[in-house]
């Protein structure tokens, strides 16, 4: 469809041009009529129609690729973790107990990711992490961009056990 309408306003465009040229109306001023400026600014509101939603779908999708990625170091991060304090942290000690040292806990040779603090998910909310977890020895989330449980597309939620 984006080929056909293209050729249409080519075509026309053309002929507009041949008529000029044999009528004689092209007068050495090579300025643009207003017809000529519609037909440009209508190729390219159709092109942005066309191209624009495609590309905002995009910006979605990759948040949920980076969130999953994130939730795959933290399982790496937790799993050196349990290797050095024989543990998973508790959940009241949470994520941050990657990166700092928590109470009572002796043999922590941390900060276990490589930024000094936990990230936030790509929406900006803290994830979720459950222990003892529901569908694994620990359990990560993210609930998408709108911050509640389930949903779809982008609104999907982003888990460990998946």
């Amino acid at each position: 469809m984006q080929h056909n309408v293209m050729a249409v306003c080519m075509k026309f465009y053309w002929r507009l041009n041949m008529r000029k040229k044999v009528l004689g109306c092209w007068s050495g001023n090579m300025g643009f009529t207003l017809l000529e400026l519609l037909i440009v600014m209508i190729i390219i509101g159709l092109l942005a129609a066309l191209i624009g939603p495609k590309m905002i779908g995009r910006v979605g999708e990759s948040r949920q690729t980076v969130a999953k990625q994130q939730i795959e170091g933290f399982s790496s991060a937790l799993e050196m973790y349990k290797l050095d304090t024989t543990k998973y942290p508790t959940q009241e000690q949470g994520l941050e107990a990657l990166v700092t040292t928590p109470q009572g806990t002796s043999n922590w040779k941390g900060p276990y990711l490589k930024k000094k603090f936990v990230p936030k998910d790509p929406w900006g909310n803290n994830y979720l992490y459950v222990y003892p977890g529901e569908h694994g020895d620990y359990d990560i989330a993210s609930y998408g961009a709108d911050g509640n449980s389930g949903g779809e597309g982008e609104n999907r939620d982003v888990v460990s056990w998946e």
